[in-house]
This record gives C-alpha cells, sequence and structure tokens, in this order.
C-alpha cells in the first residue's frame, strides 16, 4: 500500500473549520509549503482574511543566511505587512497583534533544540496568552523521526535564542506535539490548536514519505545534513569549521590546521555505528576560514536508523581536541556576562570540561544518554502520533 501523507497544511478543509470568518496572522517562511508547491502565504492570502505576517530567522522568503537580524517590512508580493522576529524584537508585542482574532504557525522545523523556530513558537504562543488570541500550528513530520531523542538536557543557567527549555538536543516530536509540551510543560496555557498530520507514524523520517525536501533553512540542503546537524552544530561553539560556505554544511568539519588523514583514521578505528569518516580538503565560501583551504572529514552516512549524531560530534571534537598543537579554541563570549556560544548550544558546560580526555567523554555521552531516556517517558505524554 501506497503511503499518503498529509501535512497540517494539505488539509485546508479542517483549516478552514477554525479560521474561516477571522481576521488571521501567520508565522512563516519558506519552509511553508504544501504538495503541490504553494506556499502557506498564498493559500492564507487566497482563502483566508490574512491581515499579517510574521517572519522568523532567515526571513519570510528564506533569502537570509543565519544570524542575519531583521527589520519590519512589507511583504513584495502580497504588500501585506512583515513584523519581524528576529531583530529588535523576538516576541510579537500587543499592537503587532491588534489587528488579528488568531495567530497561525507553519513552519518547517528540523528536529533539533537549536533551532530558533522553536523559540519563536513559543514566544508566539506566550504573546497570545498574553493578548487573549488563539494560536494555531500546522504540523508537519518530524524529519528525523519521531522516535529517537539524542543529548542532555538544557539547563536553564545557559538559555538563550538557540536553547530556551530543558529539553534534549533532538526530541522526537512534531512541531505540533512540541507546541502541546511547551505550553503544557512550562505553563505557558495559550489556547492551542494543532491541526494534525494524516498518514505518518513515528519510526518515518522524511525520505519514509512521499513528501518532496524543501529546505527548513538556508544550510540544511538534505536530510543527511538535518540528521547530522544535530550534532555538528555543537562546531559552531568553536573554531573549527562546521562546513558552512560548501555544499556539505554539516556534514564536514575541519580547519587548516587539522590533519584530515590522521583524523579519519583516529575516527574509523572507533566503528562508529552508521557511519564512515573520509578525509577532506575543503575551501569554505564564506563563514570561517572563508578562502582558505582546510583539512577535515567529510561524516558520511550508512544506516539513519543507527547514526546517533550528538555522540558522534562528541568523539569527533575530542579527537580533534586531543590532536590540538594549541590552535583549538571555543568562541568567546560575546559579552562579559555571557557563557561561551558552545555552552549556549550544549546548554551546559560539560563539553568544555571534559574534551581532550577519553574517560571523561564516555563519562559524559553516558550521562547525557540517561537524560534524554528521562526525556523520552516525558514526551510520550504529548505524542498525537
Amino acid at each position: 500500500m501506497s503511503i499518503v501523507i498529509r501535512n497540517g497544511i494539505d488539509r485546508v478543509d479542517n483549516i478552514k473549520k477554525v479560521v474561516k470568518g477571522r481576521r488571521v496572522g501567520l508565522v512563516t517562511n519558506q519552509s511553508g509549503i504544501d504538495k503541490n508547491f504553494n506556499y502557506t502565504i498564498d493559500i492564507f492570502n487566497q482563502n483566508f482574511d490574512l491581515k499579517v505576517l510574521y517572519s522568523p530567522e532567515h526571513g519570510i522568503r528564506g533569502n537570509l543566511q543565519a544570524g542575519e537580524k531583521l527589520d519590519h517590512y512589507r511583504d513584495e508580493k502580497t504588500n501585506i505587512m512583515v513584523y519581524s522576529l528576529y531583530g529588535k524584537y523576538r516576541k510579537p508585542s500587543s499592537e503587532m497583534l491588534n489587528e488579528i482574532d488568531v495567530l497561525v504557525f507553519d513552519v518547517g522545523d528540523v528536529g533539533s533544540r537549536y533551532y530558533t523556530y522553536l523559540y519563536t513558537m513559543a514566544y508566539c504562543m506566550e504573546a497570545c496568552k498574553e493578548n487573549n488570541k488563539d494560536f494555531i500550528v500546522l504540523d508537519r513530520v518530524n524529519i528525523l523521526g519521531g522516535e529517537n531523542v539524542e543529548g542532555n538536557i538544557l539547563d536553564t543557567k545557559y538559555k538563550s535564542f538557540v536553547g530556551l527549555y530543558p529539553i534534549p538536543i533532538r526530541y522526537g516530536l512534531t512541531i505540533g506535539e512540541l507546541a502541546c509540551l511547551i505550553n503544557e510543560e512550562f505553563e505557558i496555557g495559550c489556547n492551542l490548536e494543532v491541526i494534525k498530520i494524516t498518514g505518518w507514524k513515528r519510526d518515518m523520517y522524511h525520505d519514509d514519505t512521499d513528501l518532496y525536501w524543501f529546505n527548513p533553512s538556508p544550510n540544511i540542503p538534505s536530510l543527511e545534513n538535518a540528521l547530522l546537524y544535530t550534532g555538528t552544530c555543537l562546531f559552531e561553539g568553536t573554531n573549527i569549521s562546521e562546513g558552512r560556505g560548501t555544499t556539505n554544511p554539516f556534514e564536514i568539519v575541519g580547519a587548516p590546521w587539522i590533519n584530515g588523514y590522521e583524523l579519519a583514521n583516529r575516527l574509523e578505528e572507533k566503528d562508529i555505528p552508521g557511519v564512515k569518516f573520509r578525509p577532506i580538503y575543503f575551501t569554505p565560501t564564506f563563514s570561517k576560514y572563508k578562502d582558505e583551504v582546510c583539512e577535515g572529514v567529510q561524516i558520511h552516512i550508512l544506516d539513519k536508523t543507527k547514526v546517533k549524531s550528538v555522540e558522534i560530534s562528541l568523539y569527533l571534537l575530542n579527537e580533534i581536541k586531543k590532536m590540538d598543537k594549541g590552535n583549538f579554541e571555543y568562541i568567546k563570549p560575546f559579552k562579559r556576562d555571557m557563557h561561551y556560544f558552545i555552552d549556549y548550544l550544549s546548554g551546559s558546560n560539560d563539553i568544555r570540561k571534559s574534551l581532550g580526555k577519553d574517560d571523561l567523554v564516555d563519562e559524559l555521552i553516558k550521562k547525557w544518554k540517561e537524560e534524554s531516556l528521562q526525556f523520552k517517558k516525558t514526551k510520550e505524554k504529548y505524542h498525537i502520533y
């Protein structure tokens, strides 16, 4: 029997039941798209009273790189006002919600805690609660499946816009399920409704469905990138390139001072399940080491179901630290009262305390496994599928 998946946006009749006749605000970007390649913006503009758009990171049309701030503007195609939620404001003000009755969220998630889209959603939920507006999530499949969880539970001492809540790095929930968890566990208490997916099962990764791939953000061009990003995003907290500026971001890591062959050999000796490591030379066209020749490794996925990207990345960081001759650095705190960026990404200072010592890294991996398993029990309460 063929698989037929319908995300929330593909169920327009169900959306009409809760939106028709109401003034609508929409949080979306280029990842908000249906099975027929129609953008959510256009679907809502044609079918509903769409008053305002709200932009997460990367812009409403997905044309901005990571970290680029955005001001309010009018969308060129629809002439609808776009309020930026990735700049001066991260949470909609009361004024930004004045023209609407209901706020709809349709953004393609990547299944990892670092993604700022999650916290844009959470802040919107808070704003809806405070301003008595309904909040609707058009659910989408978790491209990494809905079973596996990875990584530690974030210590709220290190909360930020790349990790706001005590959840693991890979949380194994759809965006709608996560909204339900956040609303309940962290006591937002907004009037939340989820337009459900049909046809999806928890063991399905994106390539097990009949859905086409659309980049959730500019540097996630494939399922492989997304799966490895869960771990290799941690390299953003170091002076090692995570492959930005190449055609394989988050699959490639390296620096001008790394011996790629030695690093690949060290990792291959560990016989890590689901992946192989290949020595590689690369020259980023932007980001770290722009126009410099780097050495490192490319991570090749052999079996997606066995890939534990967080563990892979901890082993990889550890071997680089052991090989280091004084070049490796953590990205320094941006301000005096801030933490190291890797602490924000990892939600703890465990990595900085452990790297370079095999026994400590093994203990860290064990500790993080235990934490993610604890969360697994919590998340099951919010399974819709």
